[in-house]
């Protein structure tokens, strides 16, 4: 199990809470998190990556154990302590302005 906490605007549309639990089969990469997460709300779809090239949406951003994955490879495994379901995994709705 992997414990995903969702910014405001995904909840909503999720229609669930901050965090919300999915199972990964294997070892757990940004990748299957994102599939499974998808597959469990499919209204999510499109929201997190782009359709068609896969690749994490602008002004979003991902952080596990404190460390910002965002620019990883979507095949990095996640760190022990968010497989093992002590930390959350953490998608951020990041903002840009001034």
């Amino acid at each position: 199990m992997i414990r995903v906490q969702l910014p405001y605007h995904l909840q909503t549309l999720a229609r669930v809470g901050r965090e919300v639990e999915i199972q990964i089969e294997g070892v757990a990469t940004l990748s299957l998190v994102i599939d499974a997460l998808e597959t469990q709300y499919p209204m999510l779809r499109g929201t997190i990556r782009d359709y068609v090239t896969g690749q994490r949406r602008d002004f979003i951003r991902f952080f596990a154990c404190g460390q910002d994955m965002s620019l990883d490879p979507l095949d990095t495994p996640l760190p022990d302590a968010v497989a093992a379901a002590s930390e959350p995994f953490r998608i951020v709705g990041a903002m840009a302005g001034g």
